[in-house]
């Protein structure tokens, strides 16, 4: 394992209050978000990171600063904001999956957050103006010195226009080095369009891995051209919220721990095998299945999963 400075990731997005509508009406809310859901898995599995966000002065801001704290997460300069906090309303389905509809704004200021050995982005903060331009300015400042990750992870109730949200995400693929998407974003994005076929495209396109989750049948890995099918874990389902985040989130964990910090991350990862990477992405498929088989999005802490 390389040694962790300070922070050894920085994370970049929305965090905000899920609104949880229960299939029977009842109603809960809690913090979350996409992004900081990631930072949050990270801290709980012993890594230091830092999130650039936006976050009101009011109660809601006060609950998700400390869900953050108590997780290990450390929050950038400049996330306190006269906006109110924001509001995801997560509706339940009788399968504990979830659909979601938001009240938030996002304009972040991002010019003191500085950089990590590696950045993360990804979701709302990626495709919501006027914070997602600033978002991209700083992963294109970020790769000069940093390893980047990006998950779409797309709310179309958000931003309903394919072919502007396609672009975008195909510009920010462009910057990352490593790629996790879920196949129901594929869907989205490309109907009628093979997974396999975009995940190709993408590879060629910039990263160096590419994932793609699929729930409960696992995911897929390609990396060069190579490909492998990493099987999936069968639990007892109580919600989604919050899967795919914790996935992205042990998958960084994992390249951290496979390579050196910084932008030379680059070089060693790209002469990583699928062999290689494949044991990071079934990990992260573990730490996924833990925050299913509970409510929330409550990613285990690293002493609830396996080595």
């Amino acid at each position: 394992m390389h040694p962790a400075p300070d922070h050894d990731a920085l994370v970049v997005g929305e965090a905000l209050i899920d609104e949880v509508v229960a299939a029977d009406g009842a109603v809960r809310e809690h913090p979350g978000g996409s992004p900081a859901n990631v930072a949050v898995t990270l801290g709980r599995l012993g890594r230091r990171p830092r999130l650039a966000t936006q976050l009101g002065r009011d109660d809601r801001g006060r609950r998700v600063r400390e869900w953050l704290s108590a997780s290990g997460v450390v929050l950038a300069r400049g996330c306190e904001q006269e906006d109110p906090t924001s509001v995801a309303t997560c509706r339940l389905g009788a399968d504990g999956g979830a659909t979601y509809d938001f009240a938030l704004t996002w304009s972040p200021d991002l010019s003191g957050v500085g950089t990590a050995p590696l950045v993360h982005v990804g979701s709302i903060a990626t495709l919501l103006e006027p914070g997602a331009g600033e978002v991209l300015r700083l992963l294109e400042r970020s790769r000069e010195t940093a390893l980047v990750t990006y998950d779409p992870n797309v709310r179309p109730t958000i931003c309903p226009d394919r072919e502007a949200v396609r672009h975008r995400v195909e510009q920010f693929v462009g910057l990352a080095d490593v790629v996790k998407v879920s196949d129901e974003d594929l869907a989205w994005l490309y109907p009628g369009e093979g997974a396999m076929t975009v995940l190709r495209r993408w590879a060629t396109a910039g990263p160096a891995a590419v994932v793609v989750t699929r729930g409960a049948e696992g995911s897929v890995l390609l990396a060069g051209e190579s490909c492998r099918e990493v099987p999936g874990r069968s639990v007892d389902v109580v919600d989604t919220i919050g899967a795919g985040d914790s996935f992205m989130g042990a998958l960084i964990h994992g390249l951290l721990d496979l390579v050196p910090p910084g932008a030379e991350a680059r070089t060693g990862l790209r002469g990583a095998s699928v062999e290689t990477l494949a044991p990071i992405v079934e990990f992260a498929g573990e730490v996924a299945a833990v925050t299913v088989a509970r409510a929330g999005a409550n990613p285990p802490w690293r002493h609830e999963v396996a080595a």
